[in-house]
């Protein structure tokens, strides 16, 4: 599959799981809403409730901004409409300017709960070094 196709699978797409890197080394996983466009991936810290806005997976970035982002459709009643797309980049924490405006722009433009109730907390712009996928 060419890099359009895989981003048109994304389209429907609600969650993706979301992976960085401890200063450990181990991987920390989190379930997360992102919006893109051709250049970046992004997310958001948002209102849900959280004990803080400061949450690990932006201190895993701020050391090591390699991650990996892993959105999947799983059907058990049909096994032809499963498919899958990892994207690999680098992730930069964004807290105010262009970038974090853009980022809270293209969520609210696929979420109508951020349409409603913009983010405040910090935003995670990822630019894509690697789209790779699978389609039954």
């Amino acid at each position: 599959m060419n890099e359009s196709e895989l981003l048109e699978l994304l389209d429907d797409a609600r969650v993706a799981t979301l992976a960085t890197i401890r200063a450990d080394g181990r991987v920390d996983l989190v379930p997360i809403t992102f919006a893109f466009d051709d250049e970046v991936l992004v997310t958001a810290i948002d209102h849900k409730k959280k004990s803080t806005t400061e949450l690990k997976r932006l201190d895993n970035i701020r050391q090591f901004p390699e991650v990996t982002l892993l959105v999947d459709h799983y059907d058990d009643q049909d096994w032809k409409k499963l498919w899958w797309v990892r994207i690999r980049g680098r992730a930069k924490v964004h807290e105010s300017g262009k970038g974090y405006e853009r980022a809270l722009d293209l969520l609210s433009g696929r979420y109508s709960q951020y349409e409603e109730k913009r983010p405040k907390g910090p935003a995670i712009v990822i630019e894509r070094t690697e789209i790779t996928g699978w389609k039954a």
